[in-house]
C-alpha cells in the first residue's frame, strides 16, 4: 500500500576523523595518549540520516562510533522537528546541549581548525540531554540572531559517575554579522552525581563520621543540589584572519566539588587551502573549604578535608601550535603539538596528533 511516509524523502550523510597520536613523554599521558602511537583513542565515524515527513515535519538521527568505545555504533542524536513558522520550530527527543560554539559539530572534526577542540573549554563529560528545544531565527537589523531555550533531563554517566540532570534548562544566544558572531549561554539543573573521589574522599568520609559531623557528610553529596554553566565566545574571519575566544565556568553548589573556570583563545591565518594556527587555554579550578570553618580544630579531621579538597583542585595551561590543509573539497589534514603544563605538581607533558577529517 502506498502511504505519505513512503515518499519522505531520506538524506544520508556521513562524516569521519581518523587521528593518530601520542605523547612525547614516556612516562605522562595527556588526552588518552601515551608513548605509543595510537590511531584509536580519538577516531570517529558517524552516519546522519534526516528524513523529510512533509508537512513542516522532519526526523533527525545521529549514530557515532568511537574508537575509544571499540567502534561500538551508538545514537548520540535522535529527535522530530516542526516549523512552527518561518523563524520559529520546536525540536523534542535525544540532542546535543548547548554549551559551546562548536557543540552542534563537536564530532566533526572538519568543522574546525584543530584535531580536537580546546580541551581545556570542551571538557564535560557528556553532550547530550533528552527533552525538548525551541528555536527562533531572525534578523535584527544588520545582524542574524539565533535564540535557542532548552529544556529537558540527563540520566547516565558522567566520567565514571552515575549522574543524574533534572530540570535541565538553558537558553543559548547567538549573533552573527559579516566577519563577526558571538554567544552567550546558561544552563542550570537539579544534579544528583555518584561520586567517586577516591582515598582522599573516602577517608575525609570516614573521618567526619567517626567525630559524628553527619551535617558535613551530606553537604559534600550532590544529591539534587543545583549547577549552573554559563558560557561567553566570540569569533572573527575577516579576510585570512581567524580569533576565536570562549570562557565557562561551572558552579556545583554545596559539595566537595571545585568551581570550574576556563578559558582558550586561538588565532589563526589563513594561506589559500592551509591555515596555521596557535592556541593559549587555562583552566583554574578551585574549591572554597570555608564550610567547614566550624568544625573542630582536630588534626586528623584538617588533614583529611585539605587532602579531600585539594585533590579535585587543578590549575593547568596548554599551548597548541597546529596547521590545517584541505586537500579535498571534502577532506582536511591536519596536525597538532600540544603542551600541557600542570602547574600545582608542576609537570609538563607534550602530545603530537595528525589526523584527517572527512564529511560525505
Amino acid at each position: 500500500l502506498a502511504t505519505n511516509y513512503a515518499s519522505a524523502e531520506v538524506r544520508i550523510n556521513g562524516f569521519a576523523s581518523i587521528v593518530g597520536g601520542k605523547s612525547l613523554d614516556s612516562d605522562s599521558t595527556l588526552y588518552g595518549y601515551d608513548d605509543d602511537i595510537s590511531f584509536k583513542n580519538e577516531s570517529v565515524f558517524a552516519l546522519q540520516l534526516s528524513a523529510d515527513l512533509m508537512e513542516k515535519l522532519t526526523a533527525t538521527a545521529q549514530i557515532v562510533a568511537r574508537g575509544e568505545n571499540d567502534f561500538d555504533a551508538e545514537f548520540e542524536w535522535a529527535y522530530v522537528t516542526y516549523e512552527l513558522s518561518d523563524e520559529l520550530q520546536i525540536s523534542a527527543g535525544k540532542m546535543r546541549a548547548p554549551f559551546y560554539k562548536f557543540s552542534d559539530f563537536l564530532d566533526v572534526g572538519y568543522a574546525y581548525r584543530w584535531v580536537r577542540p580546546p580541551q581545556s573549554v570542551y571538557s564535560l563529560d557528556f553532550s547530550t540531554y533528552e527533552g525538548l528545544s525551541l528555536l527562533h531565527s531572525t534578523s535584527l537589523g544588520d545582524w542574524d540572531s539565533s535564540l535557542q531555550v532548552m529544556y529537558g533531563a540527563f540520566d547516565g554517566d558522567i566520567g565514571t559517575s552515575k549522574s543524574e540532570l533534572n530540570d535541565f534548562t538553558g537558553v543559548n544566544w547567538s549573533v552573527s554579522r559579516d566577519w563577526f558572531s558571538a554567544r552567550v549561554a546558561y544552563l542550570m539543573s537539579e544534579t544528583t552525581i555518584e561520586l567517586d573521589g577516591g582515598s582522599a574522599l573516602n577517608d575525609l568520609i570516614a573521618v567526619l563520621e567517626t567525630n559524628g559531623l553527619t551535617e558535613q557528610v551530606n553537604s559534600l553529596e550532590i544529591d539534587g543540589d543545583d549547577s549552573s554553566f554559563f558560557a561567553l565566545g566570540f569569533a572573527i574571519d575577516y579576510e585570512n584572519v581567524l580569533v576565536d575566544a570562549e570562557y565557562t565556568k561551572l558552579s556545583q553548589d554545596n559539595s566537595i566539588l571545585p568551581d570550574e573556570s576556563q578559558y582558550y583563545v586561538s588565532v589563526g591565518y589563513r594561506f589559500d587551502d592551509v591555515i596555521i594556527h596557535f592556541t593559549y587555554e587555562d583552566n583554574d579550578d578551585e574549591n572554597d573549604s570555608s564550610n567547614y570553618d566550624q568544625i573542630p580544630q582536630i588534626p586528623a579531621l584538617n588533614t583529611a578535608i585539605n587532602s579531600s579538597f585539594s585533590s579535585f583542585d587543578e590549575n593547568s595551561n596548554v599551548y597548541t601550535i597546529g596547521t590545517r590543509y584541505d586537500f579535498h573539497p571534502s577532506a582536511a589534514f591536519k596536525v597538532d603539538f600540544s603542551r600541557y603544563k600542570n602547574d600545582i605538581t608542576d609537570t609538563e607533558t607534550d602530545v603530537l596528533a595528525v589526523g584527517v577529517d572527512l564529511v560525505f
